[in-house]
């Protein structure tokens, strides 16, 4: 793949923050698997350069899960999170992760850094509420939300009890 090529892919891909020089991408002999932008004198990993430049990738997606009906955290609450294609015809999913003692789930992203789409955080609250030994009318919540500036932070909290539930964008 050309270099012109590769960097109108990246024009077209919102807030990677990556730059790989060209003897890198020379001394692979593949393509990067992520959009890049190149530069004749250093080379940013992945991890350093979007850390470096917003923060741990990690932290710009979140999730806190509360139990509203015993006013404790959610723990073990498994969570999918998946986004949705380019074209609109299905979800990939992105990451499975279990809530913490603190119905938190950090890591969401996987170390990945966040791109602007639309994204699905499903929780699995039939098995969360059967280890309560509590009967639950929803099997599961699926909140759908977009990001549009992937340099925000976004935090997307449930509230949760076996009848009702409750979420909102959190700061």
């Amino acid at each position: 793949m050309s270099r012109y090529r590769l960097q109108l892919i990246h024009q077209h891909l919102q807030g990677t923050q990556v730059i790989i020089c060209d003897m890198c991408v020379g001394m692979t002999g593949s393509q990067p698997s992520s959009s890049v932008l190149f530069s004749s004198r250093k080379c940013f990993g992945l991890t350093s350069r979007t850390q470096e430049m917003s923060g741990s990738s990690d932290t710009l997606l979140s999730t806190h899960v509360l139990n509203t009906a015993q006013g404790i955290p959610a723990r073990g609450l498994t969570i999918t999170l998946s986004k949705l294609e380019a074209n609109q015809t299905r979800w990939v999913q992105l990451s499975r992760s279990v809530t913490n003692e603190d119905g938190r789930c950090p890591g969401l992203l996987r170390g990945e850094p966040l791109t602007a789409g639309t994204f699905q955080l499903r929780f699995d609250t039939k098995d969360y509420w059967k280890q309560m030994q509590q009967d639950s009318f929803y099997p599961y919540v699926e909140v759908v939300f977009t990001i549009t500036d992937p340099k925000q932070k976004y935090h997307v909290p449930l509230l949760l009890s076996p009848f009702s539930y409750s979420t909102y964008r959190g700061s």
